[in-house]
């Protein structure tokens, strides 16, 4: 039996595998369209401000472009209040990029806002509801040590 494709069949390419990990840790309490709020908003905090992880721009068939998105998978998981609040002070540890969101940001409506009320809280007493993580997958996995992944 031939293991090599037929001249009519792509060549199949290798899995890609990543060094690095971008997860996104949610309370277990949210509803379901706040996991889906603090999600978008924590992993635009990690695209924007970490470069390597934004892709090339996309393209159809017809040429109509799109723009680029995270060269890698974002994972999703969620705990309690404890696990969250563990795994803040071990990313603020490592030194890691983050992105935070709190459960005062519910209550405004945009970023000069969102920045005061973060700001108004000292580190030990913020309100996470999600955070946001960038950097080599064993220092991401100890980070979320306690969390599981999202269903």
């Amino acid at each position: 039996m031939n293991a090599e494709p037929l001249p009519t069949e792509p060549a199949r390419a290798e899995p890609v595998r990543f060094d690095t990990k971008i997860a996104v840790l949610l309370r277990e309490d949210l509803e379901p369209w706040q996991r889906l709020n603090v999600t978008a908003f924590l992993v635009s905090g990690i695209g924007s401000s970490v470069p390597e992880v934004i892709g090339e721009p996309y393209e159809d068939a017809d040429g109509t472009g799109y723009l680029p998105m995270f060269r890698q998978p974002v994972l999703v998981f969620e705990g309690t209040k404890e696990t969250l609040t563990a795994a803040h002070t071990r990313t603020l540890s490592r030194a890691l990029p983050r992105a935070l969101f709190t459960s005062d940001l519910f209550t405004t409506g945009n970023d000069r806002d969102n920045r005061a009320a973060v700001r108004a809280v000292p580190t030990a007493e913020l309100d996470l509801v999600g955070l946001a993580v960038y950097g080599p997958r064993n220092a991401v996995d100890k980070v979320l040590k306690g969390a599981r992944m999202h269903p």
